[in-house]
């Protein structure tokens, strides 16, 4: 079964808590649950997990090197400021698709460039919950190849 591994960067442990008005009142639970359901009918296994610290989202990108397929990364406030986790993906075999609930390109300027998605196979932003979703499909799609 191919693997997936699945990074939330900063602040999404609190979904549902914070700015609902912008991310919606969906918490971090049910999008996990919701991938999983999905992965499942994809035949992929996930691993998912959830940093605030931009460190380990580097070192979890080195991991994806071995055994993963793909990389599902929603990078939340690093998207626009971590040279270093671009520098991660770029070195990184493993194709990924960065994700993120919210249209970055509709909110404060500063948050209409992404300094990782350069490195990514692709960006999927503005659909909420589904942006998680169809970014699995396309990591699907990718890593059949």
């Amino acid at each position: 079964m191919k693997k997936i591994l699945v990074i939330h960067g900063p602040n999404l442990n609190l979904l549902g808590q914070r700015e609902t008005d912008v991310y919606g009142k969906i918490t971090l639970d049910e999008i996990n649950k919701a991938l999983s359901a999905e992965a499942e009918k994809l035949d992929l296994a996930l691993e998912i997990v959830q940093t605030n610290h931009e460190g380990e989202i580097v070192e979890q990108i080195h991991k994806a090197q071995k055994g993963y397929c793909g990389i599902l990364i929603n990078p939340a406030a690093y998207t626009h400021t971590s040279v270093a986790i671009r520098d991660a993906l770029m070195a990184c075999p493993v194709p990924a698709v960065e994700v993120h609930l919210s249209n970055i390109y509709k909110r404060e300027e500063f948050r209409r460039h992404s300094l990782t998605a350069p490195a990514c196979a692709g960006q999927i932003s503005g659909f909420g919950r589904e942006s998680y979703l169809l970014g699995l499909h396309a990591l699907g799609g990718l890593s059949a190849g």
